[in-house]
């Protein structure tokens, strides 16, 4: 796991952009107790129904920190307390027939409960071993 600072995150979204990645996402891989906290896309979202770890698009003008942490709570009601370290990325064809660049973060969360969902109709604290219908790139960050 590589530590964070604004210089190394600067420098990831820099590199994304040299390689012609039309979009930044930032995800937080949250563990309590050995279980890592998963959302589940709306049955009508693009991937509909696919669990995913709390994610979501840099904005314009936005730090990917910044971003990962509007996201983080966004979408579970939860604050990022530490950002312990980089857990690499992977690249996927977006909606938009784009690629976007998922830069993985291991967080600690100020308290794991409540949950409260805005964009996901479920949520799950699943072990490593155990993970339900979540893409391959997923699984592999989770279970390496």
């Amino acid at each position: 796991m590589t530590t964070v600072s604004p210089e190394f995150v600067a420098d990831l979204a820099a590199e994304a952009e040299a390689a012609g990645i039309t979009g930044l996402v930032a995800a937080a891989v949250i563990n309590h107790e050995g279980r890592i906290l998963l959302v589940r896309r709306k049955p009508d979202d693009y991937l509909g129904g696919m669990w995913e770890i709390p994610s979501g698009k840099v904005e314009t003008g936005e730090t990917v920190l910044d971003g990962l942490r509007r996201e983080t709570t966004e979408e579970t009601g939860l604050a990022i307390d530490r950002i312990t370290g980089y857990l690499g990325h992977f690249d996927y064809r977006n909606s938009h027939g784009g690629t976007t660049r998922q830069l993985n973060f291991a967080v600690t969360v100020e308290r794991t409960e409540p949950i409260v969902l805005t964009e996901h109709d479920a949520h799950r604290w699943a072990l490593p071993a155990e993970l339900p219908e979540v893409s391959d790139a997923v699984r592999q960050l989770i279970t390496s």
